[in-house]
């Protein structure tokens, strides 16, 4: 790994777990999934969404899931939609909706055709050319990210939804002080290449 890539990783490592302030203590699936009601209406009855816009929750590590909710009830994360629903969430809501959706097998819907070469090479090795560090450095050779640090897990994500996260870093409109300078590197071709990859990695 080359000097600068090592250093956006730590980078990356040490600002997710700063970002996190420490463990959240476990909450109950059985009571999380009495409580996802609402939230199948968009992300699927066992957090597999339907519609390729919005995420699909299902395996998603606990604790990214928690922070997220907590960020959309603070404001600290802004969606319309999204703000409205977590804004009357408890703190034991949101641990409860973490651990339901967090223990459902994730159905990975396979990657978008034409998309597994170039999007496989950017995510395993980056752009040497642009300054892109690997993918994987942070997110896991199989896109399972790492909870410990607050790395979500991306592998059989929707790629249209992955495609407009990544452009929302790149443009400001979702701010995070890492990804957003990553995106910055990344052209409309190479996230529609790793987007469809990572649709059908797991």
């Amino acid at each position: 790994m080359h000097i600068a890539a090592k250093h956006w990783a730590l980078a990356l490592v040490t600002a997710s777990a700063l970002l996190m302030g420490g463990a959240h203590a476990a909450g109950s699936a059985d009571a999380g999934k009495a409580k996802s009601a609402t939230c199948a209406a968009c992300h699927g009855a066992d957090g597999n969404s339907l519609n390729p816009e919005w995420p699909a929750l299902a395996g998603q590590h606990a604790a990214y899931i928690i922070t997220q909710l907590e960020w959309f009830r603070s404001g600290q994360r802004k969606n319309v939609l999204m703000s409205s629903q977590a804004v009357n969430l408890s703190d034991e809501d949101i641990k409860d909706l973490a651990a339901y959706f967090s223990s459902q097998p994730l159905k990975v819907p396979g990657a978008v055709e034409g998309t597994v070469e170039k999007g496989e090479k950017l995510y395993r090795g980056g752009n040497a050319t642009t300054g892109l560090t690997a993918c994987m450095g942070c997110h896991g050779p199989n896109g399972r990210g790492n909870p410990g640090a607050l790395m979500p897990a991306v592998g059989g994500q929707h790629a249209a939804y992955t495609a407009s996260a990544l452009k929302n870093y790149r443009s400001g409109e979702r701010e995070h002080p890492i990804m957003g300078a990553i995106a910055q590197r990344l052209t409309d071709a190479e996230i529609d290449a790793l987007a469809g990859y990572l649709q059908g990695l797991h």
